[in-house]
């Protein structure tokens, strides 16, 4: 540390470093969107994992990744059963459906039913459209910079995982690059 500096934090880090300013913002970001969440599957009858299996099985038909109830459990770091209590409390209330793949009928795909995606429009819709509309603040460049450090910030975590834990690496390519 240099004299003068801002003192060092906890993790001997400079409290200064403009990456450390970063880390606090994304944190700040995941403390506000998990309260939104939150508040969402409460209002709605969802356990926090419900709503996370929503997001990922949204994510997966966005990315034409077909979504099996094994590739949603390995996403969630959920057991067969876990994953299979999941599915079925999501099916009775009407926000996921299983359909036999048309390519192998031995298969069942999970697929969002259109009320769940309009369920979640109606609540995360204008949240989604200011964040959208702050985006048009940027320039292309400045835009290509933020994707490049959101996909870095994705992969450092996912690379940070526990490998002897039962959650999976999402295979879904963002922008067109591949989880590494």
């Amino acid at each position: 540390m240099h004299p003068g500096s801002v003192t060092e934090g906890r993790n001997g880090m400079d409290e200064g470093e403009p990456g450390l300013r970063v880390v606090h913002r994304l944190r700040a970001i995941t403390v506000e969107l998990d309260l939104r969440g939150a508040e969402f599957a409460q209002r709605n009858g969802l356990h926090p994992t419900d709503l996370r299996a929503l997001i990922c099985l949204l994510d997966a038909a966005r990315a034409h990744t077909p979504a099996t109830p094994g590739w949603l459990g390995r996403q969630l770091g959920l057991n067969s059963a876990g994953t299979t209590a999941l599915v079925d409390r999501l099916e009775r209330l009407g926000h996921v459906r299983r359909v036999r793949d048309s390519r192998d009928r031995r298969r069942v795909l999970l697929e969002v039913d259109e009320r769940a995606v309009a369920l979640g429009q109606s609540f995360f819709g204008p949240l989604i459209t200011e964040i959208v509309a702050a985006t048009r603040t940027f320039s292309d460049t400045e835009l290509a910079a933020i994707q490049r450090f959101l996909l870095d910030v994705r992969d450092v975590l996912a690379a940070q995982r526990d490998p002897s834990s039962s959650l999976g690496r999402s295979p879904l390519p963002q922008n067109g690059r591949e989880p590494r």
